[in-house]
C-alpha cells in the first residue's frame, strides 16, 4: 500500500509542471498581446483585409489632462493619450489588443528581433508556401525563406519573417508533422493546429 501511495505521489508529482509550481493564482493562459501602432485604421486593415483577423471591438480614447492617472495604470507619461484601442481576434490562439498613443514622450522606434524588447508575432499556418506566395501578391515584404528547419529540437518546422506597413515584425510558421523536441516526452508546445491540447 504504500509502495502504491509512494508511487501515485510520484506520479502526481511528474505531472505538475514546472509552470504550476510558484505559478500565478488562476492561471490560464495567454489573453492577449498589446502592441502599439502609429495608425489604428491603417492597422485594423492589414490585421483584416490581408491577415483575415476579425475585428471583435474598438474603444478610446483615454487620457488624465491633469493627474496621474496614465501613469499610475499603464506606466507611460501622465500626458499619455490613447487615442484608440481595438482587439482583433486571429484564428485560433490568443487575441492581438492595437493601441494608438500620443505622448509627449513618444519615442518612433520599431526594434529589430535583436534589441532588447524585440518580439514578433508568429501565426501558424497550414501550408507555408501558399502563404509565402500570398503574402508577396499582397505586396507585403517578405524575408528570406520560407526556410525549412531540419536540424535540432525545432527540426520539423518552416518560418517566413514577414513585415507589416509600418514595420511591426511577424512570422508564418508550419510544422504539420510535429518538431523534434515532442518526441522526447517532456512538455509539448500549445498549437493552434490542435487548440484544446
Amino acid at each position: 500500500m504504500l509502495k502504491r501511495f509512494a508511487a501515485s505521489l510520484s506520479l502526481a508529482f511528474y505531472l505538475i509542471t514546472p509552470a504550476m509550481a510558484g505559478s500565478l493564482p488562476g492561471l490560464r493562459g495567454h489573453d492577449h498581446t498589446g502592441v502599439t501602432v502609429p495608425d489604428i485604421k491603417q492597422a485594423l486593415d492589414f490585421f483584416t483585409n490581408v491577415l483575415g483577423c476579425q475585428h471583435a471591438m474598438t474603444f478610446g480614447p483615454f487620457s488624465d489632462d491633469k493627474g496621474t492617472f496614465m501613469q499610475d495604470l499603464l506606466n507611460v507619461n501622465p500626458r499619455a493619450k490613447i487615442e484608440q484601442i481595438s482587439l482583433v481576434r486571429c484564428g485560433y490562439g490568443s487575441n492581438i489588443e492595437l493601441f494608438q498613443y500620443s505622448s509627449p514622450d513618444q519615442k518612433d522606434a520599431t526594434p529589430k528581433n535583436s534589441d532588447i524588447g524585440g518580439y514578433h508575432i508568429a501565426f501558424y499556418v497550414d501550408d507555408i508556401k501558399a502563404a509565402a506566395d500570398y503574402l508577396k501578391a499582397n505586396n507585403v515584404k517578405t524575408m528570406m525563406g520560407p526556410l525549412p528547419v531540419d536540424q535540432g529540437p525545432a527540426a520539423g518546422q518552416s518560418i517566413l519573417y514577414f513585415m507589416a506597413p509600418w514595420g511591426l515584425q511577424f512570422e508564418a510558421i508550419s510544422y504539420p508533422k510535429g518538431m523534434a523536441y515532442e518526441k522526447d516526452g517532456g512538455t509539448i508546445l500549445w498549437s493552434p493546429k490542435d487548440p484544446a491540447k
